[in-house]
């Protein structure tokens, strides 16, 4: 299980990604866009530095829904690796067995 605080962390980065996707997405087309002028442009990336660091969608890491585990993550389940493997050996997870050989 991981730490509560890590898992409050990273809900916070994911409250702050959703707020400022629309701000952040419009300042970066103004910023790519070679037909504005070069000072809109720059002023458009100081706007974009200023931004909150946790609002950046590259700052969010996978964690599974049931332990918050960060590491061996399956994206289609979003579970962990070991909270998969105790689902499908208790026969919650509808096609998984358990190999032994």
């Amino acid at each position: 299980m991981a730490k509560k605080a890590m898992i409050e962390r990273e809900k916070k980065r994911q409250m702050l990604v959703d707020k400022y996707a629309a701000k952040r997405a419009a300042l970066k087309e103004i910023a790519k866009d070679e037909t504005k002028p070069m000072e809109e442009r720059f002023t458009a990336r100081l706007k974009l530095a200023k931004l909150p660091r946790n609002s950046s969608a590259n700052r969010l890491h996978n964690r599974c829904q049931l332990t918050g585990r960060p590491h061996a993550y399956y994206r289609k389940l979003k579970i962990s690796r070991i909270a998969m493997r105790e689902l499908g050996s208790s026969g919650q997870l509808p096609g998984i067995v358990k190999s032994s050989w």
